[in-house]
């Protein structure tokens, strides 16, 4: 064995040679992986394309119906105010509690302001009301106001006014997948109805005001309810979005069109879909055929009074344009990964050889070295990958060694920063919790001043409630033997009434967000009149003047006294802010959002010294005051309280030396 020459590795098969496992390697992934991803990407991609799409519809459809419920609400809101106003009552004692011309007159009058189809008296003492009003009118003279959407009859609306029932009227037309039916004209009406009671002084039941809205073909009201559901640029892919009221099955308010600009009034859903959402009252959430196209749809149940489904309310877009967009999404990709395919395994073939001489070179200094030739090297290579590297790994062992050392340095050097790093962290988190427990402290302490002070109102009220009903008796008893005291008791009642007021603003403070006032509809241009009228003692001694720009004239809805107490406290904080006279800007702007009149906008700037940054980012922190003589740190946090609670908010802006500009936006209509 001793004579026998070094034994030399047998040279591999073509099958188990590196280079065809660097081809199989790199091809397998493109030939078994790319195609199962494309068929996962075309299944679950649609899937999820599909929930998205039906998603999209809920949204839409719960838009829809807070629009519709909001709508049904004002109609009521209408009709109990009307209800119980002065003027009404008015007109009722002068006709003896019948509807005369000046009640009529009345009515029309509120009809048109409040954009209501009919508006009636019904007098408590008149027979019994027709049958398909018949359900709200009782619930009134039971002394309960109702909203709901009902069904009336032809007969119902010829009652009326004639006119109502011809808008009614609706022929059917011929509809593909929808049940059979034998009518051919829909002679009923959708109507969104309302009733309330109408009381006298002593809360005596004179009759029920009564009223509604048509929706048979009315046009004005689903359009406006497609542009909030659907505005423009909110569908992509050009696909159109739909609104549509059904009675029954019947399309009676729709801007589906059939052609053109032609509406498809009196078409009738499909089958499907009315088994589902009238016949089983489900919510249906699924492509359907709508008229003579496939949509994206949402319909629901409308319910009445008595809790049957009588019509549906429907949104939903055109399905076409987003299966187009996914088939050609799919394809665009199937085309990519078979592009990708080519040419990955062009490269992958040209690579592989590249990869192949390192490892043919060292393969070849090792059996040199095996061999007994100890001065074999691989030498230069002309890779500069990974291969390449290992291959000078064998000329180059010792500086490796120190390079290696070298990056234990630099790693220690990291990892010393890192701890820098995470410690400067741990300080910011402490200085956080700081904070935090300073706001804590604050929100405890503002908490226990609420609850001391709804003590003491409640307090407070005990002992004014005795002194107004022993003052009360007083002058009963007393009878006309208290006239010489009339003005001492007038006095009485009226400081009574302040002391009222004053437990009120004290409970306002303990629970800003329980009180609420009395709303009503004002125009800014009076809120600031009377407000200048109330800081006019503090401007006669001050030489300031006051500069209006009133580009508004929108009304808003809120309480007054509240907005005022607002624009009071930042007049005040202008005039303290200029002791030495200057100029107080009070301005009025429209405040739109997306092209939609939203509220207004009401500033106040002054020429003050301004306010500072770190004042700024405290300014509406209760207890924080700029150092203000007499203040307390809870007028700004009051007035955004007040202002948040119907749907504004309160901003200020300020540069040194330039004086604040503050900036109340109110809605005309607050939110709940």
């Amino acid at each position: 064995m001793s004579g026998l020459g070094p034994l030399t590795p047998p040279a591999p098969s073509a099958r188990h040679s590196i280079r065809t496992r660097l081809l199989l390697l790199a091809l397998l992934p493109l030939g078994v992986v790319l195609p199962l991803m494309l068929a996962a990407l075309a299944y679950w991609g649609g899937d999820y394309f599909d929930r998205l799409l039906a998603t999209k519809v809920r949204s839409d459809l719960a838009i829809a119906h807070s629009y519709y419920e909001r709508v049904s609400e004002g109609v009521g809101r209408s009709l109990s105010s009307l209800a119980d106003s002065e003027r009404l009552a008015r007109a009722l004692r002068a006709s003896g509690g019948q509807s005369d011309a000046n009640v009529s007159a009345l009515l029309d009058s509120v009809q048109l302001d409040q954009q209501l189809d009919f508006i009636d008296f019904f007098p408590v003492d008149r027979s019994q009301p027709p049958t398909g009003r018949r359900t709200a009118i009782l619930a009134a003279l039971a002394g309960k106001s109702t909203t709901s959407t009902e069904i009336f009859s032809a007969a119902d609306l010829l009652a009326i006014n004639p006119q109502l029932a011809e808008r009614a009227r609706t022929a059917l037309l011929p509809t593909p997948n929808a049940r059979p039916e034998q009518r051919e004209v829909e002679t009923r009406a959708l109507v969104i109805h309302a009733a309330s009671p109408v009381l006298d002084a002593q809360g005596k039941l004179l009759g029920v005001l009564e009223g509604g809205v048509l929706l048979n073909k009315n046009l004005e009201f689903i359009d406006y309810l497609n542009s909030i559901v659907y505005p423009e640029g909110a569908l992509p892919f050009g696909s159109n979005g739909t609104t549509t009221l059904f009675l029954d099955d019947v399309r009676v308010a729709t801007n589906v069109r059939l052609f053109g600009k032609t509406r498809a009034i009196g078409t009738r859903v499909s089958a499907a879909v009315h088994a589902a959402v009238l016949g089983e009252g489900k919510t249906w959430l699924d492509s359907a055929f709508v008229v003579n196209d496939w949509y994206v749809s949402a319909y629901e149940p409308l319910i009445n009074s008595r809790q049957e489904r009588i019509g549906m309310l429907y949104v939903g877009f055109l399905e076409g344009p987003f299966s187009t967009v996914r088939k050609q999404v799919i394809a665009a990709v199937a085309a990519l990964f078979a592009i990708a395919m080519l040419i990955a395994g062009i490269f992958a073939t040209l690579w592989a050889r590249r990869v192949f001489k390192p490892i043919q070179r060292m393969h070849t200094t090792m059996n040199a070295i095996e061999n007994g030739a100890a001065e074999a090297r691989v030498g230069p290579i002309e890779s500069v990958d990974e291969l390449g590297v290992v291959a000078t790994h064998f000329d180059r062992l010792l500086d490796q060694l120190q390079a290696q050392a070298d990056s234990l340095k630099r790693w220690g050097t990291s990892l010393d920063a890192k701890v820098a790093e995470r410690t400067a962290a741990l300080e910011q988190a402490v200085a956080d919790l700081k904070a935090a427990q300073s706001q804590l402290v604050k929100n405890e302490k503002l908490a226990a001043i609420g609850q001391l002070t709804a003590g003491l109102a409640h307090e407070i009220n005990n002992p004014v409630a005795v002194i107004q009903g022993n003052l009360d008796v007083l002058r009963d008893v007393l009878g006309v033997a208290a006239e010489p005291a009339t003005p001492e008791i007038r006095l009485i009642h009226e400081q009574v009434h302040r002391i009222r007021l004053i437990v009120a603003k004290l409970l306002q403070f303990a629970r800003p967000q329980d009180y609420v006032g009395y709303l009503e509809a004002i125009r800014p241009t009076q809120l600031i009149q009377d407000s200048l009228l109330l800081v006019q003692h503090l401007l006669k001694h001050s030489d300031i003047h006051i500069a209006q720009h009133i580009d508004s004239n929108r009304q808003i809805s809120c309480n007054k006294s509240e907005v005022q107490q607002v624009l009071i406290n930042l007049l005040v904080n202008a005039i303290q802010a200029m002791p030495d006279g200057g100029v107080l800007s009070i301005g009025v702007d429209d405040w739109d959002e997306s092209d939609m009149p939203v509220g207004i906008c009401l500033h106040v700037s002054d020429g003050g010294p301004g306010i500072t940054e770190s004042e700024l980012e405290r300014l509406f922190q209760p207890f924080f005051t700029a150092k203000k003589p007499g203040g307390n740190g809870l007028g700004l946090w009051v007035s955004k309280t007040l202002v948040e609670r119907y749907g504004g908010r309160l901003s200020v802006s300020s540069e040194a030396g330039k004086g604040a500009r503050f900036t109340i936006w109110l809605r005309c209509e607050p939110l709940d």
